[in-house]
């Protein structure tokens, strides 16, 4: 491998990196992903910068399973449990009310919080290991078409990642459909 090329890390790796408050890159069901820990402000700023993104638009967040929405879903009414159940994991992102659990910068300009159970194994393994939610945001520029390739993610980001998590995409041909859970309105199919 040449010296310029970013590591490919295992998912540890990825998610020690991730504890370090680092940006790494991943395979998700359609597109390559940006992530971070949702919690770390620097990590979150450092990650809006690189991909020259407003921070009002908020962010995605992607989980391994439903129950590593815990916190975030605290407090949410019994009936809006129902449409996330029967729809994770799967290509559904949901905009849920936020509890103030979120961090201003995942959260944006918005009173919702962005969140995914995935289906894709590469995605569940990572935040398996890294014990809980991450950022998933496509791995390109503002105004870019999204990597669908390690190659693409190097070429955009190259040394500014601390390595990607080589793997498959999930097959699937368009990002998530983005719903409302209060009105189920479809923000993005």
């Amino acid at each position: 491998m040449p010296e310029s090329a970013t590591p490919r890390l295992s998912a540890a790796l990825a998610a020690k990196a991730l504890s370090r408050g680092e940006l790494i890159a991943y395979p998700t069901e359609a597109v390559w992903g940006l992530g971070c820990d949702p919690a770390s402000g620097e990590a979150l700023t450092a990650l809006l910068r690189l991909k020259q993104r407003d921070p009002a638009k908020g962010l995605i967040l992607v989980a391994g399973n439903i129950g590593q929405f815990a916190p975030w879903l605290a407090g949410l009414p019994a009936e809006l449990h129902a449409p996330l159940v029967s729809s994770w994991p799967g290509p559904n992102t949901w905009l849920v009310p936020d509890n103030g659990h979120s961090h201003p910068l995942v959260r944006g300009g918005h009173a919702c919080v962005a969140l995914r159970v995935s289906d894709h194994p590469l995605v569940r393994e990572l935040c398996d290991a890294f014990g809980g939610p991450l950022v998933s945001t496509s791995a390109n520029p503002t105004g870019e078409p999204e990597a669908r390739s390690a190659e693409q993610v190097e070429a955009y980001f190259g040394a500014a990642l601390a390595g990607l998590v080589d793997g498959p995409l999930g097959g699937r041909d368009a990002p998530s459909t983005i719903r409302d859970l209060v009105t189920g309105r479809v923000l993005r199919a």
